[in-house]
């Protein structure tokens, strides 16, 4: 399937820290607990789509520096088109994520000054006329690119990570254009099943997914107007969390496009997610597709239905 991807790109430090609230100390020696790495969310799917068997075009911006040039060729190495990086920031956005052994993380993400960019939309319908689906994450410069993906008749995608209210201003044109809708369950008021509802009644989306972290993942289909609650899938070990949202939205697409209906389609990305997750670093520890496959035939699926 060919994706149009379009994203931050930076680069991402983690660092194991020994718990949360982070006691004062001079220094720390946590050995092989400090990494660097090529990351953010559109690196992230991008990356995940391209191990699941995908091709990719990414869009992205990045500053004429040293992080610039490694993130082009680590774009390189992966096999991911980089002729859409546009290279006319200030500097290149970067991000540290502190994560403890419990699996949870504080991210500082520096954006530098790509919050004052807006893609050209008269140069986008070249990339868009190859792509089957357009995954358009939810920042300032992917705005132009709602619009000319909806004009074309392009499937959209977008996960806005953390929503409270439905009526928010800065993630309501990604609501409105969205086809498939993602969000964490992280600041939402009350049931994430009210909160389904909430979008249904306000917003066009034939698909939407709450991803809940240890409770799982909720389903929205306005195909038969249903909605459920799947169970978590099983992991041996939990080292960082972070990304793991990103894994869930970029498989379940490769899986939804490839013809699977969004429960089957949403119970493999919930494996997927559930693999990343051993590993440190949010764009590490993607699956292949025969693997995952394995793992779920092996597995049990059980699901709840709400409505």
């Amino acid at each position: 399937m060919n994706i149009t991807v379009s994203g931050l790109v930076n680069v991402e430090t983690t660092v194991s820290v020994r718990g949360f609230p982070i006691q004062y100390y001079p220094i720390d020696y946590p050995f092989f607990g400090v990494n660097s790495a090529v990351s953010g969310v559109g690196y992230n799917l991008a990356r995940a789509l391209r191990t699941l068997g995908d091709k990719v075009s990414l869009l992205s911006y990045t500053g004429q520096d040293e992080e610039g040039d490694r993130i082009l060729r680590q774009l390189a190495s992966d096999g991911i088109d980089s002729a859409h990086i546009r290279r006319d920031l200030r500097a290149t956005p970067v991000s540290a994520v502190l994560y403890d052994g419990e699996g949870r993380r504080q991210i500082y993400c520096d954006l530098k000054d790509i919050q004052d960019r807006r893609l050209p939309a008269g140069e986008l319908d070249g990339v868009l006329s190859g792509s089957e689906l357009v995954a358009a994450c939810n920042i300032n410069f992917n705005r132009p690119l709602l619009e000319r993906a909806r004009a074309l008749g392009k499937t959209v995608a977008t996960d806005v990570h953390v929503l409270g209210d439905p009526e928010d201003g800065y993630n309501r044109a990604f609501l409105e254009a969205a086809d498939i809708l993602f969000c964490s369950d992280e600041q939402i008021p009350g049931r994430p099943e009210d909160f389904l509802r909430a979008l249904r009644a306000r917003y066009p989306m034939r698909i939407a997914v709450i991803g809940m972290g240890a409770y799982g993942a909720m389903l929205y289909t306005r195909a038969g107007d249903r909605i459920w609650h799947l169970p978590p899938a099983q992991t041996e070990r939990v080292v960082n969390t972070v990304g793991a949202g990103d894994a869930l939205f970029a498989s379940f697409l490769h899986y939804y496009g490839r013809g699977l209906d969004a429960l089957p389609a949403l119970e493999r990305a919930q494996i997927f997610a559930a693999r990343k997750i051993a590993h440190d670093g949010a764009s590490n520890g993607f699956s292949r597709a025969d693997e995952v496959e394995a793992q779920w035939r092996r597995s049990g699926h059980a699901v709840h239905r709400i409505q």
